[in-house]
């Protein structure tokens, strides 16, 4: 098997993120399908394994992706710098200390070094850097890509965000018949290529209760979603919608469909974590290079404690891994496709046969 290179980010170093890290890596299954390379503070890393009383991962200190080796932890060290861990705090110091982590793996993986990304969490109140609203749009900027999704899910159901990590005041007239449009684009392009589904299917909830009740309520159904579902339609989208999202949910109309997608982060996420609160992944459709990662928080509240699941973290890493191997299995057949007349011809031959 090609093992892929997958770079996982240290995370906030007061929360759980090396913990979780620290966990799973422990594991000789990990190396069996991926070269891990963390990007971290190596004084921070001993630190945490220290508290967590572990011996294991030894990692192999390199100062370059030409310098890895297989079967072996890898660490590139993204601040040298020395900083005290806080567990359960937020601090500046620790947002910069996240942040060089994510700057340094998305370094690597803009020069094409990275098969797959993994992100820890973070505290986005923590880092300073105008504009940073999370990882999602922050790697898009970087990676120069105009259109992601933000996909969260797991064996039942995956949930896309029209709109993400936005005060409720301003969802509405976040919501346009072009956005929405273009997650469709991206999230049925993405299910195809990373996911392995030949047509895919989605849904396409609403805004307002009850699909606003034929404007009683709200107009944004009529005026801005309806026309988008049709344009994508057009596109060759295979959407339906909208949805009114309670009775979506509760009558697990989802399980009709590959992907739903929600106009903003409650109204998706709230029930998808009632699913899948520990096993769930957090992926961004849209980007050059796979990034993948927890579903949960920096868990301050239990820092430290030696009691974070790495049940997310795992999957996030072996869904990076899968949807790595997922993309180069379609890229080679639409690079190699079997022509129509070859087809016939093949075709003919397995008849007379």
């Amino acid at each position: 098997m090609n093992k892929p290179i997958i770079g996982i980010s240290q995370g906030d170093p007061n929360g759980v993120g090396l913990e979780v890290i620290i966990k799973i890596l422990q594991h000789p299954m990990v190396y069996d399908y991926c070269i891990p390379v963390l990007y971290a503070n190596p004084k921070t890393f001993a630190f945490v394994k220290k508290t967590l009383n572990l011996e294991k991962p030894v990692y192999v200190a390199v100062r370059d992706i030409s310098e890895i080796k297989g079967h072996q932890l890898n660490l590139i060290a993204s601040s040298q710098e020395s900083f005290e861990v806080k567990f359960g705090q937020a601090s500046e110091a620790a947002g910069k200390e996240a942040l060089m982590a994510i700057d340094r793996m998305l370094q690597d993986a803009k020069a094409g070094k990275l098969h797959g990304m993994v992100t820890a969490p973070i505290d986005k109140s923590s880092i300073k850097v105008e504009g940073f609203n999370g990882h999602t749009g922050y790697i898009a900027r970087k990676l120069e890509v105009q259109d992601t999704l933000m996909v969260l899910y797991n064996e039942d159901i995956k949930v896309g965000l029209l709109t993400e990590h936005l005060p409720l005041i301003e969802v509405p007239k976040s919501i346009t018949k072009d956005g929405i449009v273009s997650k469709l684009k991206v999230a049925s392009e993405s299910l195809k290529r990373d996911f392995g589904i030949v047509k895919p299917k989605i849904a396409v909830l609403g805004l307002n209760p009850h699909n606003g009740e034929n404007g009683k309520m709200g107009t944004e159904e009529i005026n801005i979603i309806e026309p988008a579902i049709k344009e994508a339609q057009e596109a060759g989208v295979f959407c339906f919608g909208p949805y009114s999202a309670d009775g979506f949910f509760g009558m697990k109309t989802y399980r009709q469909f590959d992907l739903v997608l929600a106009m903003y982060h409650d109204q998706g996420l709230i029930p998808f974590k009632s699913m899948a609160f520990e096993d769930g992944v957090n992926y961004t459709a849209g980007l050059p290079v796979v990034r993948t990662s927890p579903d949960h928080g920096t868990g301050y509240d239990i820092a430290g404690k030696n009691m974070a699941s790495s049940l997310s973290l795992t999957n996030a890493i072996f869904e990076a891994i899968d949807i790595y191997h997922k993309r180069n299995e379609e890229d080679n057949m639409r690079e190699n496709p079997l022509g129509y007349s070859e087809f016939r011809r093949e075709r003919f031959r397995l008849e007379q046969a």
